[in-house]
């Protein structure tokens, strides 16, 4: 059974803001963690060397179980650990985004594979391994696909991003959040974010994606908030020689065909990202303001939930949309030119296929992190 944290249980320090929900108001936010619950949450966060703050690694990658152990990883068959207000949404959020995680394994596997293949100048190697994590990457947009079926646009900006936001880059909490017993003065975390996944991390380091300032800033910032196995793999892919010097170097059609396809996969994945957030907030907001204008403050509609501070920012505190969209542009950047346009065959002969989103048993398990 998920544990749901009802109203009467809700520590308010622990959210930026806390919407009631027998009065629908938003309640002003706390300045201070109480020690009874500081002090313990930061030695636990201390001892899993994650900030003291909801994460994307508490969220989606530790939160998830099984209802039959030996089924398959799908909706059908996979549960909350814990759960905050917001129904069946908030469910279909966490498990849709775990099944994004879970359609990047065959990716994550063939990385190795692309480094090892550039170190021993096998092309071979590395074109094959590089369809694959296309192939991946693919499956990664059609899992994003399924938030449309689990998640109400409304649902998750009304409520579901109240309780991801955090206390850095928000105008509610400016200095911050004290964290009785621990220090005296406010500390300021991140929300959780899609950014705090190390999957994109490694695949920007692997194909040589350069971010502009303020977003390489905001990205490595992230890094802070995965667990230290994942941040380590991300600094360790970057020290790797490069592959996209490998593939200028080679010249050979498929193997500049294979890497290609992955830079286009993973903007058509950053693209689709932008469709989500456009859905899901760009167009929630624009009714909360359109309601406000009316001069409709009633809280029967769920997006009138959500605070005017949260309109323009990312769970993570990023102006969203203008950082999703120059993070794509800067994913073309590494893109290299084909000599021919056509659809190349594949190492083993076979010509590539589009692969629909399928789920995989893997090795990533509740207790991994």
């Amino acid at each position: 059974m998920a544990t749901t944290i009802t109203d009467s249980q809700k520590p308010f320090s622990l959210d930026p803001y806390h919407v009631s929900e027998v009065s629908g108001f938003i309640l002003p936010a706390p300045l201070m963690l109480p020690r009874n619950l500081a002090i313990p949450y930061w030695k636990v966060s201390q001892r899993l060397g994650l900030p003291p703050i909801l994460t994307h690694a508490d969220a989606v990658l530790a939160n998830w179980k099984k209802r039959d152990p030996h089924g398959p990883f799908d909706m059908e068959n996979l549960e909350l650990l814990v759960t905050l207000p917001g129904g069946d949404s908030v469910k279909g959020f966490f498990m849709v985004t775990l099944l994004v995680e879970l359609a990047a394994v065959p990716a994550i596997k063939s990385i190795p594979l692309v480094i090892n293949g550039v170190q021993c100048g096998d092309a071979e190697t590395v074109t094959s391994a590089l369809e694959e994590i296309s192939q991946a990457m693919e499956g990664m947009t059609d899992a994003l696909k399924l938030m449309h079926a689990y998640v109400k646009p409304e649902v998750f900006y009304g409520i579901i991003r109240i309780y991801l936001s955090g206390w850095k880059d928000n105008s509610s909490m400016p200095a911050g959040l004290v964290y009785e017993g621990i220090q005296a003065e406010p500390m300021e975390y991140s929300g959780a974010s899609a950014a705090q996944s190390s999957l994109l991390h490694c695949f920007d380091e692997l194909l040589g994606v350069k971010h502009e300032e303020k977003c390489g800033a905001f990205l490595t910032r992230m890094r802070n908030y995965m667990p230290s196995s994942h941040k380590h793999l991300i600094q360790d892919i970057s020290l790797q020689p490069s592959l996209r010097g490998f593939v200028q170097q080679e010249a050979s059609e498929l193997l500049t065909a294979a890497f290609q396809l992955c830079v286009t996969k993973l903007m058509a994945l950053r693209s689709y990202h932008i469709n989500v957030v456009s859905r899901f907030i760009t167009v929630p907001a624009a009714r909360a303001r359109q309601l406000r204008s009316q001069g409709n403050n009633s809280q029967e509609e769920t997006v009138s939930r959500a605070p005017t501070a949260l309109e323009e920012t990312g769970t993570g505190g990023s102006g969203i949309m203008s950082f999703l969209k120059t993070v794509r542009d800067r994913t073309r950047d590494v893109s290299l030119p084909l000599d021919n346009r056509a659809m190349p065959k594949s190492t083993n002969g076979a010509q590539p296929q589009n692969t629909q989103y399928t789920t995989h048993q893997t090795h990533l398990q509740s207790n991994t992190f």
